[in-house]
């Protein structure tokens, strides 16, 4: 079993709802990554998304955009973002997925991406833009290199885009609960629900619901129909507005418990 399998394993053993966070890697720089993410492990979080900034990001709101822009800005490349990955694999706990647009991808050469992201220590992929029945080619080279390929579905997305993403999908399905791009809300779509739903008649593959997700009640209210909830925005939002980016880490363990419920804010 991978990382992936064994924490949505765990999770539905225990009861608990799964705490997804991302954030934007080299922001504010990859030094400066390297101590955000340890500090979303060590609070808690459950599976690790680390971005590959990309400079025409289309399905991000403007939070993760300028994200993006601060560290292309600092020269991080995906080569860097593995390179960041490597470093750190020995000192985390959950699982780490990279959250990329496939031009990056392409342009390193996909089995040489496959490859460097194994000897990283990445346990799975998510390409953005790369619809399930264009992905045949990645997926083979991942799943050579046991690393999971994990694919978005919309609330507009057919039964049998659905079909192709539940049987070329392995470690978890990303489920977009509303349309538009990334970004904090007030609050759950009204469409998550029912495209899980949808989603569960075709896979036995857990579900991780995105987009809008910010506080714990989302986490909360996630957790009665889905494996796991994923918050970024609210994270990213929180790094570029963090006043001292010396406490950026901090500030990352408090949401974190936060959000799982674990103590106050």
């Amino acid at each position: 079993m991978s990382r992936l399998d064994d924490t949505f394993a765990r999770l539905r053993a225990e009861g608990r709802t799964g705490l997804v966070t991302y954030v934007t890697a080299g922001d504010p720089d990859l030094a400066r990554s390297a101590d955000i993410l340890v500090a979303l492990d060590s609070a808690g979080a459950d599976v690790l998304e680390v971005g590959v900034p990309f400079s025409d990001p289309l399905a991000d709101g403007p939070v993760i955009q300028r994200a993006s822009e601060r560290a292309l800005r600092q020269g991080t490349t995906l080569s860097g973002v593995l390179q960041l990955v490597a470093d750190l694999r020995p000192r985390l706990r959950a699982p780490v997925v990279l959250f990329s647009y496939v031009n990056p991808i392409v342009r390193k050469g996909l089995d040489a991406f496959a490859c460097d992201a194994a000897a990283a220590g990445v346990d799975g992929v998510l390409a953005l833009d790369l619809p399930a029945d264009e992905a045949g080619e990645l997926r083979d080279d991942l799943r050579r290199h046991d690393i999971d390929t994990i694919f978005l579905l919309s609330p507009t997305s057919t039964t049998r885009r659905i079909r192709q993403a539940a049987a070329l999908g392995r470690g978890f399905l990303y489920g977009v609960s509303r349309l538009g791009v990334t970004g904090a809300g007030a609050r759950l779509a009204d469409t998550a629900r029912p495209l899980v739903k949808r989603i569960r008649e075709e896979s036995d593959l857990p579900i991780a619901v995105g987009f809008g997700v910010s506080t714990p009640d989302h986490v909360r209210e996630i957790g009665t129909f889905a494996d796991a909830a994923v918050v970024g925005s609210a994270l990213v939002s929180a790094i570029e507005t963090s006043a001292g980016r010396d406490g950026i880490p901090a500030r990352m363990s408090e949401l974190v418990r936060w959000l799982k419920g674990v103590d106050g804010r």
